[in-house]
């Protein structure tokens, strides 16, 4: 009997779904794991500092690797794109520190914010594979390329999104950038965890993390963006007066999400092959 082509891609597609995914062990309770977090710009990674934070005090090594500078995030008309780049720099390893993360864990690849999406991809996605095989995490970190859809981020998210995605993907092929392989002594690696962040639409999350241990840490970790945030946005202060501060924590407070009664912050956790993510 034939079978309608219809029913078979049916099935086909059926099989392909991945079934709602949680970690067999909570994130809170991870340890030694080796972390690594991509972001567009500096400060993409406060959507997680509370996470990061505690992955960090229990034991998890946490790198935060930046595509941009985040040179051109600003209104202040005195600033040049070398100085707000330099200020982000501080600003991110503040944060950080705040955070209990190694300041020599902060990999920034150096591209120009706002400009992400029309880089060479080739080139890009070859950068992040050499630090996938470099640090060879247990946990890739990253905004959402979206679940069953391409998921819409604007500008820089977008691509960091779609990049990390490509990268996580080629970084287990020993014949892509195989002078990686070849030359510089780094291995294929295929990544085995993802945590998939958001900004405004949360309806893919599956894993929310409790944060109640390390909202201080999140809220004085936040308060150190100072040139994205605030009065600081249009007139860069680098010491802001302890009301502009306060206004600032208690801006961050206000994002903190709850679950349960308890501070959160949520992901769309994944494991398994790299080319089933988006599944």
């Amino acid at each position: 009997m034939k079978i309608p082509v219809f029913l078979i891609l049916l099935t086909s597609f059926a099989l392909s779904q991945t079934p709602e995914q949680k970690p067999d062990v909570p994130v809170e309770k991870w340890t030694k794991k080796t972390i690594m977090l991509i972001g567009a710009h500096a400060d993409d990674d406060a959507l997680s500092h509370g996470t990061l934070a505690l992955l960090q005090a229990h034991g998890n090594q946490v790198y935060v690797v930046t595509l941009t500078t985040g040179n051109v995030g600003t209104q202040d008309p005195k600033l040049s794109r070398t100085q707000l780049a330099e200020i982000r720099r501080k600003e991110e390893l503040a944060a950080l520190a705040e955070l209990g993360i190694p300041g020599e864990h902060y990999i920034n690849l150096g591209y120009d914010d706002g400009l992400l999406e029309f880089e060479d991809r080739k080139a890009v996605v070859e950068n992040l594979v050499r630090w996938i095989r470099k640090l060879r995490p247990d946990v890739l970190m990253a905004w959402d390329p979206g679940k069953n859809y391409q998921r819409w981020h604007k500008s820089d998210h977008r691509a960091a999104a779609y990049l990390s995605a490509d990268a996580a993907r080629a970084a287990m092929w020993r014949l892509l950038f195989e002078g990686q392989i070849t030359q510089e002594g780094l291995k294929e690696y295929m990544i085995p965890e993802y945590l998939f962040y958001n900004d405004y639409d949360f309806a893919d999350e599956n894993t929310w993390v409790d944060i109640s241990a390390y909202v201080e840490k999140t809220i004085n970790a936040g308060s150190k963006y100072v040139s994205q945030f605030g009065p600081g946005w249009k007139n860069y202060n680098p010491n802001p007066p302890a009301a502009e501060v306060k206004d600032m924590k208690d801006l961050v407070r206000k994002w903190i999400r709850t679950k349960d009664g308890k501070p959160v912050e949520g992901f769309r956790y994944y494991s398994g092959l790299p080319d089933a993510l988006g599944k």
